[in-house]
């Protein structure tokens, strides 16, 4: 075994230097570790800490039932273990025959529910360690995988779900689609593990890009196309802000070192918006992103895993030198920024007609779990429409669906699926509700200490009491809930957000800006739920007092003087 790691590129890493994460993919042989094995041991319906580390990169996350953890504790009875699968799903967009797939594997394996998620994709929950093969290949039977939707590498990237036409999208989701093929690893673990091939020898390097530890953290790719702001662009380690002409798309612009995750215990961590550094043409896209993801690879903290995300990599290095290491690997500068504008970032809920003479509906879909419920049986009005439905489906960053490219005459059979299964297209929700995003958090999630994706309809009420007192219950306003501080739910950008610190407390934080151009600032530490209404209680009163003409509430607290004073955090 070397004493270094050589990625093929200017930085090699002494091994004693490395974290244990670090280490443990170093001797993964290419994240194989012993999966195999622990896939089939029946005495445990877990598997080995080390395995369920090496698992994150094929999507999969080990998880339990929070909810009677300390019940069978008593008994003295293992953990009720589930995993979580994620599927890798670029751009948010399927066809029907996948949905349809993905329907019929939550039926057999996920408990019945499918959640979309803030970043365009499904997730299974409840799947018990003998389904997940089974999982895995009935999403190959419709062309689909798992692929880099968890762990130390680029995850499933995101693009504009619902822009003003439909032929950008088309493009950008296509280039999405390409870049996510590009960035995945190309180890043959997971067809060996999930879909049962024989590893086949080669003198080729198994990983040419990424290396035996793959990236220090995490990597997350998004495509924005203006105006719309719908993926939260400054929240993505790296951004391309598409720049149309007159032939179609022509370039990007490019942001990078976004992030949100923290820890509240560590004040070396933060939520960090993205800087836009310069635009690139086209073909270069692919070039732009070796590159960014190069600099990453090799310049990111291998040491300390909480400061190895790329925005810590921007800031301990410095922007100018990341942008022009970035340069120098493109082989080419960048061109200026070109002129772009980001001035919404929520769904269009309801039918709209596209350019070219279809319709897209956007359906509600209360933080993105779909499942059936009495007063409207969810799922299966959607694998009904699945059915008859000849254009795409589009999972948006706000975990609402877009029935996408409805031909004029097949809108009134969409229309008599949606009206038997009690569908309403905004559910009667609210401007508030519309706006919110929750993670799961509890039962599922290890990482949550407190709930919200079950908290969020009870907290919504509150609020929209308090709204409607004060004449602003149409007014929109965004609002996030997670579970823990890693920020899922892209909290620190929303007008209004809870960070769960446990149970039944929360940091609050306002003044987020509404297209998600600006980070909120902590007002509430370790606070319950009548201190966080009193506060919203005053704040919001103050708003629809003294509010100018359209301002947004997250403007009116910074406009105000409300953080006069105040550092964020």
């Amino acid at each position: 075994m070397s004493d270094t790691i050589d990625r093929s590129a200017d930085i090699s890493q002494p091994l004693d230097r490395l974290g244990p994460d670090e280490r443990l993919k170093y001797d993964s042989d290419y994240l194989r570790g012993r999966i195999d094995e622990g896939l089939l041991d029946r005495i445990t319906g877990g598997v080995r800490f080390e395995e369920n580390k090496l698992m994150k990169f094929h999507g999969i996350y080990q998880q339990d039932d929070r909810d009677i953890r300390d019940e069978r504790r008593r008994q003295k009875l293992e953990p009720a273990i589930t995993f979580m699968v994620r599927v890798r799903l670029p751009g948010g967009v399927c066809t029907p025959a996948q949905w349809l797939k993905i329907d019929d594997l939550a039926r057999a394996h996920g408990g019945e529910t499918i959640r979309l998620t803030a970043r365009q994709t499904f997730q299974f929950h409840w799947v018990v360690k003998e389904e997940i093969r089974p999982t895995i290949q009935g999403l190959h039977e419709v062309l689909l995988d798992t692929i880099a939707a968890c762990g130390d590498d680029a995850r499933g990237v995101m693009s504009t779900a619902n822009p003003a036409d439909s032929v950008r999208h088309a493009e950008v989701a296509a280039l999405a689609k390409t870049l996510s093929d590009h960035v995945i690893p190309r180890t043959g673990a997971y067809h060996e593990i999930w879909y049962g091939k024989e590893r086949v020898a080669t003198s080729e390097e198994e990983e040419p890009f990424y290396g035996r530890t793959y990236l220090p953290r995490k990597f997350k790719i998004g495509f924005v196309i203006p105006p719309s702001n719908d993926i939260d662009l400054y929240t993505q380690d790296l951004g391309f802000i598409a720049i149309g002409g007159p032939g179609g798309i022509e370039g990007f612009n490019v942001a990078i070192g976004g992030g949100m995750g923290r820890s509240d215990q560590d004040p070396a961590t933060y939520a960090r918006l993205a800087d836009v550094v310069g635009y690139i043409p086209k073909d270069r896209l692919i070039a732009a992103a070796d590159a960014v993801m190069g600099v990453q690879r090799d310049y990111g903290n291998r040491a300390e895993r909480s400061r190895a995300r790329f925005k810590y990599t921007v800031d301990d290095k410095g922007l100018d030198f990341v942008k022009a290491e970035i340069e120098r690997r493109m082989g080419t500068p960048f061109e200026p920024v070109r002129p772009f504008a980001l001035d919404s970032n929520g769904d269009a809920i309801g039918w709209r007609e596209t350019e070219s003479g279809c319709f897209n509906l956007t359906l509600y879909v209360e933080s993105g779990r779909v499942a059936n419920r009495p007063d409207r049986p969810l799922m299966d009005g959607l694998r009904a429409l699945a059915k008859v439905h000849k254009g795409a489906f589009r999972l948006t960053p706000n975990q609402n669906l877009i029935v996408a490219d409805i031909a004029p005459e097949d809108r009134p059979a969409i229309e008599a699926i949606l009206a038997a299964h009690h569908i309403e297209e905004g559910g009667g929700a609210s401007a508030l509700r519309r706006n919110a995003i929750a993670c799961v958090a509890l039962p599922t999630c290890p990482l949550a200490m407190a709930e919200a994706e079950r908290y969020l309809p009870e907290l919504a009420t509150k609020i929209e009491t308090i709204l409607a007192q004060n004449g602003l219950t149409d007014e929109p306003i965004t609002m996030r809930i997670s579970g823990c501080p890693n920020g899922c739910s892209r909290p620190y950008v929303a007008e209004i957000a809870l960070t769960g610190r446990a149970p039944g407390k929360y940091n609050l934080w306002l003044g987020g800006g509404f297209h998600g151009e600006r980070l909120n600032r902590v007002v509430l530490d370790n606070a319950g739920e009548a201190a966080i209404l009193d506060t919203l209680e005053q704040t919001l009163g103050n708003y629809a007092r003294e509010r100018a003409p359209g301002e947004h509430f997250g403007d009116f607290l910074h406009r105000s003087g409300f953080f006069a004073g105040e550092e964020a955090r």
